[in-house]
């Protein structure tokens, strides 16, 4: 699956071009604004193949030299991250000197780049569209994103630069775990406290940058490849950029993964970045470990554990059927619980139940709990089957699909995890006529 970056100086378009291409897709798209703060991240699929796209949101500081500095770096992070780079430009502006900036930047990548001209909304306007060849980056392609118009073309012309699909998750026959969480919470640490120094095979990841690398572990009886996000070696300016770097840096390592160890930082607690990682892991359906790391630090008495466990449930709910481990990467706490936690979680994500145990358990607790009357119609639940998907999904056909709402859907999800091992894996519940 690969990654596609709006980049662009500010008030051209990026962010309506962004919801345009996800939000208005007959997908199941999400747009979740802060991966970090201003930054957004979403999934569209087009012709049947899925991507991701992010919008690196522009800066609109008051100096002129620190509002380039953080253009030029925003787009240097975008063009390492990402399989394409989408490069929006104005009509109406014409080319600034901004816009010959980023291109010069672009042209230096030898990425695969589109020119998107942006605000055509009219015809005459076509002509003025033709300026920008002079960037030096190919023939653009005019759209208008806040109606739409060209972004047909656009989504074709991206499926033909994106990377031949790698070997797909589906043939991982080992899983496949990555280390993820916001920036100094440890994962270094715990990757080396794993591995020691001997890295023993170590295979660059088809698709990442040179320094996200899969490490195979094979230790007391384990065997699985570590895909390591720590390598943050870049030396940021600032905060906001280690921020960013490191969300694109995990939204990469995610969709490679199978089950994602998700790192917090015991003494700052759970903050907003820590959800929206969660968030991440969450959309693209893929296990999930919460890690609180650092507890040697914490001072503790008999309801330390508890209180702080609630408050994360509280945080990440409804989906709290999550395994929650305290440990110390520094001293070696429990780590290897951690891997034994994962694996466990990788045979959930994997688990397929038959068709006629399905049914077996789930009709009578239908049955007992029948969906609400709608409009004075009552729903009838036939039959229940799983889909050959990578992780686990449910149809439930009935007679009146659209009429069965959220909380019903939640509380089939809760049966289901009271009766079958699902614990750190979310599940999608799927209504469908008979």
């Amino acid at each position: 699956m690969g990654i596609v970056a709006i980049v662009g100086r500010p008030n051209v378009g990026k962010s309506t071009l962004f919801n345009r291409l996800i939000g208005k897709r007959q997908a199941i798209v999400d747009h979740t604004s802060g991966v970090t703060r201003d930054r957004q991240y979403g999934k569209t699929d087009w012709s049947g193949k899925e991507f991701s796209i992010i919008d690196t949101g522009g800066y609109a500081e008051k100096s002129d030299d620190f509002f380039e500095e953080h253009i030029r770096r925003q787009v240097l992070i975008a063009i390492e991250e990402s399989d394409v780079v989408l490069f929006v430009v104005d009509v109406q502006t014409g080319i600034t000197d901004y816009d010959q900036i980023i291109a010069g930047i672009l042209r230096r990548s030898e990425k695969q780049v589109i020119v998107v001209v942006n605000k055509v909304d009219d015809g005459s306007k076509i002509f003025d569209s033709y300026q920008f060849h002079a960037l030096g980056l190919g023939d653009p392609i005019s759209v208008a994103a806040i109606s739409g118009s060209g972004t047909g073309d656009l989504l074709d012309k991206v499926l033909e630069l994106l990377p031949a699909k790698e070997a797909s998750e589906e043939t991982h026959t080992i899983p496949y775990i990555a280390i993820v969480g916001r920036p100094n919470v440890g994962k270094s640490s715990l990757t080396n406290a794993f591995l020691g120094e001997e890295r023993n095979i170590v295979t660059p990841l088809a698709g990442t940058t040179r320094d996200a690398i899969a490490t195979r572990y094979t230790k007391y009886g384990h065997d699985f490849m570590l895909v390591d996000t720590a390598g943050l070696r870049k030396k940021a300016k600032t905060k906001e950029d280690l921020e960013f770097y490191s969300s694109m840096r995990a939204i990469r390592a995610i969709e490679h993964s199978d089950v994602c160890i998700l790192m917090i930082d015991a003494v700052s607690g759970i903050e907003a970045q820590d959800l929206s990682i969660f968030n991440v892991i969450l959309r693209n359906k893929k296990g999930c470990v919460i890690v609180v790391n650092k507890w040697d630090l914490i001072e503790k008495d008999t309801n330390t554990m508890i209180a702080f466990e609630k408050e994360i449930r509280q945080r990440i709910a409804p989906f709290t059927d999550v395994p929650l481990l305290f440990t110390s990467a520094i001293k070696k706490q429990r780590i290897h619980q951690i891997l034994e936690v994962a694996a466990q979680v990788f045979e959930n994500r994997a688990r397929r139940i038959t068709t006629s145990r399905l049914n077996e358990v789930m009709l009578p607790v239908i049955e007992n709990t029948p969906p609400p009357a709608t409009k004075g119609k009552h729903i009838k639940i036939k039959y229940i089957t799983q889909l050959p998907t990578p992780s686990p999904s449910f149809v439930f056909f009935c007679n009146l699909p659209q009429y069965i709402k959220e909380p019903y859907k939640r509380f089939l999800e809760n049966k289901l995890r009271e009766n079958f091992d699902f614990h750190g894996v979310p599940i999608q519940v799927f209504m469908r006529k008979k």
